[in-house]
C-alpha cells in the first residue's frame, strides 16, 4: 500500500504488514531486550549502523509500529515515541537547546507546558520567552534573540482555544531560521496535519485523542524531515558526537538527523520510553481516529450552538462557533471539524462552576480531554491552579470558565446532562 493513500485508509492499515501466517494485528513484544547470534550484529547496533531492536529503552517492534504509522499520518519522516506528552514536549526542545539557550513560544498553552517552560526549563539554564500569538509578526520578532533555538506553538491552544495563524508562524520561523515545533494534541492528524502547513516538528499527548478511551499515557515526536539544521546553529546535529565516536548526525542520517538524535542520545540517557503494552493500544486508537474526531467535533459544534443561548451561560468559547475569533482560521486549517473540547463562561463565576462539575451526571470530573467519554473541568482550581492568577489571564483561564471535553455519546444526552447541571449550578 502507497504512502500517498488517503489519512482514513492510513489510520486502518498504515504500515503494517502481516507476512503469511503472521498475526493481523501487530503483536505485544513484551521484552526488555532481543536476542542476536553475533558481536559483529550488536557492534553495529551500537553504532547505530542497524536499526534493529537492540533494547526497549530505544527501541521496540510494537512501538516501532506506532511510530511509523503516526509519522505516516502527519506526513513526516520518523517518529519518536515518549512516555508521556510531557516527555515529548521536553524532549523535542532539549533535542537542539541547552543551558545558555532560548526559545520563543506563544503564551496559549496547556498549563503543564507552561509550567514546564516557565519554571522547570529555566532551572535547567534555558530561557523562554511567551508571546501573543495574535500579534504581530514584528512584534513577535522582537522576542527572538541570537542564541533562540526554536519557536514552538498549540495548533489549537488549551484551554483558550484559539487556532494557530499557521502562516504567520512558519514566515516568522524561516526568516529567523528556526525550526517551528507545533504541538498537535487537540487536533489530531485528523483534523490538521502541521506539516503542510509550515511545522518542522510536530509533537503529540498520545494520551489524548491517540489513545481516545483513557487507558495509556503516552507522547510522539514527528519529525517533518525539512529543516535545513545549520552547523553553525546548530553545531549538536552537525558536528560529531563524542558518545558516540565522532558521529555527525546530518552527515550520516540526512534528514533524519533530529529523530535519530533524540532516541539514541536523549532516550538513552533520560530514558523517557513508553511501555510496549501502551504503544499497542496507541496503534488501535489510530485505527478509529478519524471516526472519533469527526464525531467529537460535530458533538461539540451542537453542543456549542445550544449554550450560545442558555440562560445560565455568559459565553461559549468553541473554534467552529462563525462567533468565534479564530473561525477563518479554522476554516483554513482543520479539515473536518473543530475538535471535542470546548468552553464557556458560567453565570455565577467560580462557586457556580465548582457547583456544576458536581452536578453532571453523564459527564465525568477528571482531568483529562480528548477521551470518547466526555468530560468537564473546571480549570482555575484545577489543571491551572499552580500558576499566578496573571499566568491563568495568559494562558486564557477565567475563573467562570468550564472547560467541557466531548466524547462521542449521542448529543441528545449530552445536552440533557449539561442542561440539568446548569440547572443546578445557578440554585445557590
Amino acid at each position: 500500500m502507497s504512502d500517498n493513500r488517503r489519512i482514513e485508509t492510513q489510520a486502518v492499515q498504515g504500515n503494517y504488514r502481516p507476512k503469511a501466517a503472521e498475526p493481523r494485528t501487530a503483536p505485544i513484544h513484551q521484552s526488555t531486550t532481543f536476542k542476536y547470534d553475533s558481536a559483529e550484529h550488536m557492534a553495529q547496533l551500537f553504532d547505530l549502523d542497524c536499526a534493529d531492536p537492540m533494547y526497549t529503552r530505544l527501541g521496540n517492534p510494537t512501538t516501532s509500529v506506532f511510530e511509523e504509522k503516526i509519522a505516516l499520518m502527519e506526513g513526516g519522516v520518523a517518529a519518536l515515541a515518549t512516555s508521556s506528552g510531557q516527555a515529548a514536549s521536553t524532549l523535542s526542545i532539549l533535542n537542539i537547546c541547552q543551558a545558555g539557550q532560548h526559545i520563543v513560544t506563544a503564551s496559549t498553552l496547556y498549563g503543564g507546558t507552561f509550567s514546564l517552560f516557565s519554571n522547570t526549563f529555566p532551572k535547567l539554564g534555558i530561557e523562554v520567552t511567551f508571546v501573543d500569538p495574535d500579534a504581530s509578526i514584528d512584534e513577535i520578532k522582537k522576542a527572538f534573540k541570537e542564541n533562540t533555538r526554536c519557536l514552538f506553538a498549540e495548533t489549537i491552544g488549551n484551554p483558550g482555544l484559539n487556532i494557530l495563524d499557521f502562516d504567520k508562524f512558519s514566515t516568522i520561523s524561516q526568516d529567523m531560521a528556526v525550526p517551528l515545533i507545533i504541538d498537535n494534541t487537540l487536533a489530531s492528524p485528523h483534523l490538521c496535519r502541521p506539516i503542510e502547513h509550515g511545522a518542522n516538528i510536530v509533537i503529540h499527548s498520545a494520551t489524548k485523542y491517540i489513545d481516545g478511551h483513557g487507558t495509556s499515557v503516552g507522547g510522539v515526536i514527528v519529525d517533518s524531515g525539512n529543516f535545513n539544521w545549520n552547523k553553525e546553529k546548530y553545531p549538536e546535529l552537525c558536528s560529531p558526537d563524542p558518545s558516540y565516536h565522532g558521529l555527525v548526525y546530518t552527515e550520516k542520517f540526512g534528514n533524519l538527523a533530529y529523530i535519530v538524535k533524540a532516541r539514541a542520545q536523549l532516550m538513552r540517557d533520560l530514558g523517557t520510553t513508553p511501555a510496549p503494552q501502551n504503544s499497542f493500544l496507541f496503534n488501535h486508537g489510530l485505527t478509529t481516529l478519524h471516526l472519533r474526531m469527526e464525531r467529537h467535533s460535530d458533538n461539540a459544534l451542537a453542543l456549542a450552538n445550544h449554550l450560545e443561548n442558555h440562560p445560565a451561560v455568559s459565553w461559549v468559547n468553541y473554534p467552529g462557533l462563525k462567533s468565534h475569533p479564530s473561525f477563518k482560521l479554522t476554516k483554513k486549517y482543520l479539515d473536518y471539524g473543530a475538535s471535542g473540547v470546548l468552553t464557556f463562561g458560567i453565570k455565577g463565576g467560580r462557586t457556580a462552576g465548582m457547583a456544576f462539575m458536581e452536578a453532571c451526571r453523564l459527564i465525568a470530573m477528571v482531568v483529562h480531554v480528548g477521551d470518547a467519554r466526555s468530560c468537564v473541568l473546571h480549570p482555575a482550581s484545577t489543571t491551572h491552579r499552580q500558576l499566578s492568577e496573571e499566568q491563568q489571564k495568559k494562558s486564557g483561564v477565567s475563573p467562570d470558565l468550564i472547560r467541557l471535553s466531548i466524547g462521542i455519546e449521542h448529543i441528545e444526552d449530552i445536552i440533557a446532562d449539561v442542561d440539568q447541571a446548569l440547572e443546578d449550578s445557578q440554585k445557590s
